[in-house]
């Protein structure tokens, strides 16, 4: 593993490891040694090594939201009365807990975010007493998401 440019350069085995831990980071070190034909102990350094590096970055469960519950995914576009307000609004945005993913963007928006919520109601009231209750937003454009079609890392 080398770096160039702050960018790291990882090899064949390196990237077989990535791929076997991105299926499932439950695998078993030896497990993906005995696969890759080389011993738990090389996995391990390597490991460490990616780790340091921040290419790997942990592993987590996934709940699965569903099972919970949430139903209504959302993307809303929210428009600023003035640039500046972009801090004090995302420290608000954070307190949301519907709010999983919040974007500075260009274009039309100022901030994009994802929110999960159990029901078309439910987002209503996310929307309405909290996301434009925030001060300096001016408005917002939602789109709900009938369907999710794709979900990937980026392919290793």
């Amino acid at each position: 593993m080398k770096t160039n440019n702050g960018n790291i350069k990882i090899d064949g085995i390196d990237k077989k490891i990535l791929r076997f831990l991105m299926e499932d980071a439950r695998t078993p070190i030896l497990e993906i040694a005995r696969n890759i034909g080389i011993s738990g102990a090389a996995i391990h350094q390597r490991l460490r090594k990616l780790e340091t590096s921040g290419l790997m970055t942990g592993s987590k469960f996934i709940v699965n939201p569903k099972i919970l519950g949430y139903t209504t995914m959302a993307y809303i576009g929210i428009f600023l009365d003035k640039a500046m307000s972009n801090p004090s609004t995302v420290k608000e945005l954070e307190k949301i807990p519907e709010v999983l993913e919040c974007h500075y963007t260009t274009g039309n928006w100022s901030i994009l975010i994802k929110v999960l919520c159990k029901d078309n109601e439910h987002l209503m009231q996310v929307l309405n007493k909290n996301i434009q209750q925030i001060e300096g937003v001016s408005r917002t454009e939602t789109f709900i998401s009938l369907n999710q079609q794709i979900d990937r890392q980026i392919t290793i």
